[in-house]
């Protein structure tokens, strides 16, 4: 890639209770400044278009963030939490935002019933209405966009958004060190087995090696979008041979988006940095796309290292590239 380059370092910090100076992951990327800059085109040409901008978004007597957030609050309500969670905005930020929606009597917050810890952010009956409005408003927003445009342009920009939402999740997706045993990752793991057992057609038995996964014999990465997780992967370090990749899984709902691949190549890049020349894994033959993922990931076929009773092919990789 020509043109001038910017230097980016992803540090991917651990998490609970795991020592963050010595278990950073961290991955150095260049990007040629052009695309940045074409990132930061399309950017303010999404918020001039769409009118985020505008102190009366849609026409409303509302700007964009209070409408957002009335939007997200829908009709059946939501906790203040996944709010938050699912808008990538702070509890000061959200919380002005509901004193401003409250005091236009348009919402109100409330102790969930089964826990008083947990706030419920719900629209009154004018907030509903109000919902009601910024809904039509926003579909009539949506074909304005389209409807200058004929059929074959309409087609490839509905495309051409539909990719665009994709690899954008994918971006907000993160990736941080967890013990196996933390909520999240128990959440992954339980989620990983489900579908084995599912794709397998019979029972599954994980065994119980996964908590080896924390340093110094391992590590277990969760990947996260808006505060739910999405994916995982682990480590283990042996004593007698390579380190194994275990446990490598994607939410259905982003795979084909590059989040497998990533955590592989995070988890490659772990067992190289304590000096490990190449990586193993097995899996099963059953699961076809991961069978391709490591074979276009640089993973060679060699014999069976180990008596997994559910393996069919056995995988290593040379790592002296990443070292």
């Amino acid at each position: 890639m020509g043109g001038h380059q910017t230097a980016f370092t992803l540090k991917f910090s651990a998490g609970s209770g795991l020592a963050a100076k010595d278990h950073n992951l961290t991955k150095v990327r260049y990007m040629d400044t052009r695309d940045v800059d074409v990132v930061r085109r399309f950017s303010r040409l999404v918020t001039q278009r769409v009118g985020a901008l505008d102190e009366r978004y849609l026409r409303r007597d509302r700007p964009l963030g209070q409408a957002r957030v009335l939007w997200e609050i829908g009709l059946g309500g939501c906790e203040v939490g996944v709010l938050r969670a699912r808008l990538g905005i702070d509890s000061a930020q959200l919380s002005r935002t509901l004193r401003a929606l409250e005091r236009d009597g348009l919402a109100g917050v409330t102790a969930s019933g089964r826990d008083s810890r947990v706030r419920i952010a719900s629209l009154t009956a004018s907030g509903v209405g109000e919902w009601h409005e910024i809904e039509a408003a926003s579909q009539a927003s949506a074909r304005s966009i389209l409807e200058p445009l004929g059929p074959s342009q309409q087609a490839r920009l509905v495309g051409a958004m539909a990719e665009v939402e994709r690899l954008l999740t994918a971006s907000m997706v993160e990736v941080v060190e967890r013990a196996p045993s933390d909520p999240p990752a128990r959440i992954c793991l339980r989620a990983y087995e489900a579908e084995i057992e599912q794709r397998f057609g019979g029972h599954f038995d994980p065994g119980d090696g996964d908590e080896r996964m924390v340093p110094p014999d391992g590590w277990f990465l969760v990947a996260t979008l808006q505060g739910e997780p999405v994916g995982c992967g682990g480590l283990k370090i042996h004593r007698c041979g390579p380190p194994e990749i275990k446990r490598l899984w994607t939410s259905p709902t982003l795979r084909g988006v590059g989040l497998g691949r990533r955590i592989l190549g995070m988890l490659e890049q772990r067992a190289a940095d304590v000096g490990a020349n190449t990586v193993r894994l097995d899996t099963n033959r059953s699961l076809s796309e991961a069978v391709a993922l490591y074979r276009s990931a640089g993973y060679r076929e060699i014999p069976a290292y180990n008596d997994n009773p559910y393996a069919h092919h056995w995988f290593e990789k040379d790592l002296c590239a990443q070292r």
